[in-house]
């Protein structure tokens, strides 16, 4: 669920997904770590939550993996 009703709203991959977003608009590719990295230093987050993030981003057709491996923002 991307906003349960049992947890804090900063706590959602809806509320986190838009920090990883506003990343990738920032760099437009990047590589995943390096993605991960830039993201904690402005939202700390775990990894498994960073990863249901991307997803998440990816199932809404926001980001995807070019075919050397890296992070895109879909145009």
């Amino acid at each position: 669920m991307l906003i349960p009703d049992n947890i804090h709203p900063e706590q959602t991959i809806y509320f986190n997904g838009s920090f990883v977003l506003k990343t990738i608009q920032k760099y437009r590719v990047i590589d995943l770590l390096d993605l991960y990295v830039q993201t904690i230093s402005e939202r700390n987050m775990t990894m498994p939550v960073f990863v249901l993030c991307i997803d998440w981003l990816y199932l809404l057709n926001l980001v995807t993996l070019n075919d050397k491996g890296m992070m895109e923002l879909c145009s």
